[in-house]
């Protein structure tokens, strides 16, 4: 492609728009990685996106009614640093751009949440951005109607490329942003036609255009290299009463010898083609070097939103002192003074009624207790709102209708799902938890691990959480799920065994700040083994002791969820041999290796034998509590699963696997020696 008339034409636009391609080009080849090409192919849609349409001041990178600009192609992450950079954000410094990919630099090779300001969400895994971007539209739609438009009114402006919408997870975000007439929801489709493996046609014949436009979105088709296309496009969208998706034609690495080739998609590092991009930018500066009148260009458009975010300040200002308090704390993620207090009460009303019931419906219990007093929750299901137990009376349902409904109908996209409630999440002002099987963690799990890895504290409800589930057989029991979210860094997986436990566990992932947590809930009846009342959060150390050996301690059984009631009951059949055994309830692993080790050492001393039961694999973390931390405290056993599941009534899985007091009464002699 020529571009000598894209310079003569806007040759203004034109220097600004090769501010952002020349840094790609010299912070990839400084790095001798990353990805050179998108940045390079999509910097005029950006230029004329920051210059003339996003709402943002980099002085104030939290101002809540900013614009949110996502990023889905995140290889492509030259891009977003450059704007940083250019735009005046404080903490991207040209020190950090030269030290692109590199240790302790904020521009990681992807862009991730948490380390520079200005970056919205981590992206990366192509497809997480559009589907996260749904979220945060969603959470804009909910806090206007709550809040009104003087303090809640900003678009969410993605840019996607042709990987991210090949991802599955794209049809998930795009319809359900459609069904939802999400109208400030803006996408920015860089249509290159490339991938790394060659031309988009190798793979993919979709018309994106008409698949969009059946998912009910508005869509343009413009020339992507002309700012005045793109400046009239981005307006229009912004007029529309439904998502728009802006496709943008454009040439990846615009102007280098890789230009339109898969080439162009990686990272451009040769000097004499740097050189003779640069020359046909018309760039004859050094290596990250930018023109004063560039640069001071580019800094207008920085300074351009103070105005508006001084505006919207007298306008918070003038809120009253409780609003505005109410509307720092959801931010701020504090917990209601209120929460504590109602915890309680219910772990008192359940202890003393002592009721047998699914963890699933106790988790719902516990919603209808604690929904009403904390409004920023927003729940939901993949079309399981009758199993996972999710509903509650007075969320109301977020629709068309009513777009301050605090509960969505997700439909079965359980990617879709957790991706978006992590954009509620990401957004700002909201507390999100969705619900499936458990089983279908495995749909959800690329943002689940996203949650962990972003630090944000996403609720994710996983019910009918193990055999117990009877006869849906095992396409539907997980017996790995436990060990996979388990083995997630900086995820809190809890599986409680009563109504006392499932409180306990909602306080705690309610009030986290910045971990995810995973609730692994029962279909069946459960007993109530918390029956003597106590304010503290015993479920907040991860393990403690439930019943204590009578006589000489000679075994721990160490249990969780459902299986804690056949912990109790085989202590009956020990004690009665005159077998001192003690019971621990561990519902959070995680939490219980934060403790200190005094308390650790406490409720699991070495020397007695220790029999882990719990209806999953072993894997995932029992060996250190089953081994001790050191790897030969006690003999130790466990009695659950080591193959999948089977179809039949839950009683008789249980037995049939060898999941029962029996066992693991057996194998507590075993090791004993008797």
């Amino acid at each position: 492609m020529d571009i000598s008339a894209l310079r003569s034409n806007h040759p203004d636009h034109w220097n600004k728009a090769a501010a952002i391609r020349t840094l790609t080009l010299d912070a990839v080849a400084a790095a001798n990685s990353g990805h050179s090409g998108m940045p390079i192919g999509m910097a005029d849609v950006a230029t004329v996106l920051f210059e003339k349409h996003m709402k943002f001041d980099p002085k104030a990178p939290l101002w809540p009614d900013r614009d949110r600009f996502i990023l889905s192609a995140g290889h492509g992450s030259m891009l977003i640093y450059s704007l940083l950079h250019l735009t005046g954000y404080t903490d991207m410094t040209l020190d950090q751009v030269k030290n692109f990919r590199q240790w302790g630099a904020i521009t990681a090779g992807h862009p991730e949440f948490g380390h520079a300001a200005g970056v919205e969400t981590t992206t990366g895994p192509l497809g997480q951005g559009i589907a996260t971007s749904v979220g945060f539209a969603m959470a804009e739609e909910i806090q206007r109607a709550k809040w009104g438009r003087k303090i809640v009114d900003h678009h969410t402006y993605v840019i996607a490329g042709d990987g991210c919408l090949m991802e599955g997870i794209s049809q998930e975000a795009i319809a359900l942003a459609g069904r939802h007439k999400l109208s400030k929801l803006i996408v920015l489709w860089d249509n290159n036609n490339i991938t790394i493996d060659g031309r988009v046609d190798l793979s993919c014949s979709t018309d994106q255009v008409a698949r969009f436009r059946a998912s009910g979105w508005d869509v343009q088709e413009i020339d992507g290299h002309d700012p005045v296309a793109i400046d009239a496009a981005i307006t229009a969208a912004k007029k529309t009463d439904t998502p728009s998706m802006i496709a943008c034609k454009t040439h990846i690495a615009l102007g280098h010898a890789a230009q339109d080739t898969s080439k162009g998609h990686g990272a451009l590092t040769d000097a004499a083609q740097l050189k003779a991009a640069k020359d046909a930018y018309g760039w004859p500066y050094g290596p990250f070097e930018i023109p004063q009148d560039v640069r001071d260009a580019w800094a207008a458009i920085g300074a351009r939103g103070a105005s508006t975010r001084a505006d919207w300040d007298a306008r918070f200002a003038a809120l009253s002192a409780t609003k505005q308090a109410e509307f720092t704390r959801i931010y701020d993620r504090a917990a209601p003074k209120r929460l504590p207090a109602a915890i309680r009460a219910l772990k008192r009303a359940a202890s003393d009624a002592a009721p047998s019931v699914a963890t699933r419906k106790a988790s719902e219990n516990v919603l209808a207790a604690v929904n009403p007093i904390l409004p920023e929750t927003v729940g939901g299901s993949a079309d399981l709102t009758g199993s996972n137990n999710t509903k509650t009376a007075d969320l109301g349902v977020f629709d068309l209708d009513n777009r301050g409904g605090r509960y969505v109908y997700w439909g079965i996209r359980e990617h879709g799902m957790a991706a978006a409630m992590n954009g509620m999440a990401l957004h700002g002002g909201m507390r999100t938890y969705g619900g499936t099987f458990m089983a279908f963690t495995d749909y959800a799990r690329p943002a689940m691990r996203l949650a962990a890895l972003m630090q944000i504290p996403t609720v994710f409800v996983m019910t009918h959480d193990s055999i117990g589930l009877g006869e849906d057989g095992p396409t539907h029991q997980p017996v790995e799920h436990l060990a996979i979210s388990r083995a997630t860094p900086n995820t809190y997986v809890f599986r409680p065994a009563d109504t006392v436990e499932v409180a306990e566990c909602w306080e705690v992932a309610l009030t986290a700040q910045s971990t995810p947590s995973v609730l692994a809930l029962s279909r069946q009846n459960l007993p109530t083994v918390r029956k003597a009342h106590t304010s503290k959060n015993l479920s907040a150390q991860g393990a403690y002791i439930l019943a204590e050996a009578e006589g000489k301690r000679q075994a721990i059984l160490i249990a969780t969820g459902s299986e804690v009631e056949i912990a109790m009951a085989a202590r009956d059949l020990l004690q009665a041999q005159g077998i001192g055994t003690r019971v621990v309830s561990m519902p959070s692993m995680e939490l219980f290796a934060t403790q200190p080790e005094s308390y650790r050492k406490r409720v699991l001393p070495a020397g007695p034998v220790r029999v882990g039961i719990e209806a999953a694999m072993r894997a995932g973390g029992w060996d250190r509590w089953l081994l001790g931390e050191r790897g030969r405290e006690a003999k130790a056993g466990f009695i659950g699963m080591d193959s999948f599941g089977a179809s039949a009534p839950a009683e008789v899985l249980y037995e049939k696997f060898g999941i029962t007091a029996e066992a693991a009464a057996a194998k507590v002699k075993e090791l004993l020696g008797l």
